[in-house]
């Protein structure tokens, strides 16, 4: 890789970047780099690190598979092959049902090895007694970070299957977890006894638009919760992490513990910092949490320039359009219809480089930072991935800041039919070349390889093994 602008860790430079047997060998100037059977001219764009996405749910692609691990060996070949296009080379999948995880750690090994695009590892949900007696075990299997549903879903989406969590069960995994190196307890903050109520209330008022579903799970419903996060992590002295933040209020709160020297950290997603819940989204603005106010979303970029937030993610859910829609339409049932956005894999990158660099709300190096190399270290990949360093993977990107796409039919690469919160949308920085362990997986929006062959990352004591 030749004529581009290298972002490193340590800052960005004029040069390239060389890579043998699918690690990287040299990073620096032309002059430095040893002599390549294959020459890629970056022409003076960008070359970063791939993404890094921490927040997918794989098999959750119902109306055609009813059974998880079939919808998983399907999920990870098309939500990957989107991923590789939009500049995703590592992803961390939750893993999602209610028998016990450890029988199937073969099955989740192999079905991303034999189906992926990118390299994988996994968080677990603790929503079951069950779940919480199997840390230890899941520990051993490479996984360190899980997560708990505080106090959601019990009404709001029931065919999910997923079972709440109430603060006893908050205070038995953060405790169990203080002791696991590199663990942390990850947490969808929302309250649902409140959101129940308030659901009730709206649904008697007539209300069916998108404002109504916010205001179901007011901004209070999250900043109460995770003011409940912040005092019992600090209680059992472990590490806790706010997935998919969507308030400013949330970012007030994780600022004040983190001023404490609380280990309590929060990501947002692409959706909260380009929408507001007054858009013509219909259910695909469905969110859980819900997209929210002009202010909240000024607050969420101040806390990633700040630090405050410091992880990017987005909550991919591979859901059918009709599982989605209830079989009502974009405009049905907003109450009935399935929370969740789609395709975030793909667009997370263009909407980084789209209203991050290219609007000036934050630096190259800082997006690089937030959405690759702090996702790396927090979930123990890092130096392997998330770095353009000598001995790291050579999952690479060069984005074109002038490149221009409109999210429509065409622009998605993951199941089908697309649907997005950020549908019609122009997006203006995306890749040009997408590298995977050393090899061009896309290039000009062309695929180049199969799927497989890729890589489960077992997160050890000290991370995943080089």
């Amino acid at each position: 890789m030749v004529d581009a602008r290298v972002v490193t860790p340590s800052g960005t430079l004029p040069g390239g970047v060389a890579a043998t047997d699918g690690r990287i060998v040299a990073v620096g100037t032309e002059t430095n780099l040893p002599d390549a059977d294959r020459e890629i001219d970056a022409e003076g764009n960008y070359l970063i690190p791939g993404f890094i996405d921490p927040h997918v749910h794989w098999g959750l692609s119902r109306y055609e598979f009813e059974d998880y691990h079939e919808g998983l060996a399907h999920d990870f070949e098309t939500e990957t092959r989107g991923a590789v296009h939009g500049g995703v080379t590592t992803v961390v999948n939750f893993l999602l049902q209610r028998e016990p995880y450890l029988p199937d750690m073969d099955f989740f090994r192999e079905v991303g090895r034999e189906n992926s695009y990118i390299d994988f590892a996994y968080h677990a949900i603790v929503h079951q007694d069950h779940h919480v007696e199997e840390i230890e075990g899941l520990v051993d299997e490479g996984i360190r970070s899980f997560k708990v549903f505080f106090n959601w879903y019990k009404h709001a989406s029931p065919e999910l299957g997923i079972d709440h969590s109430d603060a006893g069960r908050v205070y038995q995994v953060l405790d169990t977890v203080s002791d696991v190196n590199g663990g942390v307890v990850m947490f969808h903050a929302e309250n649902e006894d409140l959101a129940y109520e308030r659901r009730q209330e709206l649904k008697e008022e007539g209300r069916n638009d998108l404002e109504a579903w916010t205001e179901a799970s007011p901004n209070v419903a999250e900043a109460m919760q995770i003011e409940q996060i912040g005092r019992l992590t600090e209680y059992t002295d472990s590490r806790a992490y706010i997935v998919h933040m969507s308030t400013a209020e949330g970012v007030d709160v994780c600022e004040r513990f983190q001023d404490r020297g609380i280990n309590l950290h929060a990501e947002t997603l692409p959706a909260f910092l380009a929408h507001t819940n007054d858009e013509d989204l219909g259910v695909w603005g469905k969110i859980s949490p819900p997209l929210r106010k002009e202010r909240s979303k000024t607050r969420l970029w101040e806390g990633l320039r700040t630090g405050v937030v410091d992880y990017l993610g987005t909550d991919h859910c591979p859901h059918k359009i009709e599982f989605k829609e209830k079989d009502e339409g974009k405009y049905g049932d907003m109450w009935d219809a399935i929370p969740g956005d789609n395709n975030g894999i793909e667009y997370f990158l263009p909407v980084m480089m789209s209203e991050g660099v290219n609007e000036n709300r934050l630096s190259m190096e800082r997006v690089v930072e937030v959405c690759a190399e702090n996702n790396a270290k927090r979930w123990g990949l890092y130096p392997r991935k998330g770095a353009l360093v000598e001995g790291a993977d050579a999952d690479m990107v060069i984005v074109d800041l002038e490149k221009r796409r409109t999210v429509d039919d065409e622009f998605y690469h993951t199941m089908e039919p697309g649907y997005s919160t950020f549908h019609s949308d122009e997006l203006t920085g995306l890749p040009t070349h997408t590298i995977v362990g050393g090899e061009v997986v896309v290039e000009d929006d062309e695929l180049q390889v199969e799927p497989g062959d890729r890589e489960y990352l077992p997160r050890g004591e000290n991370g995943v093994p080089m």
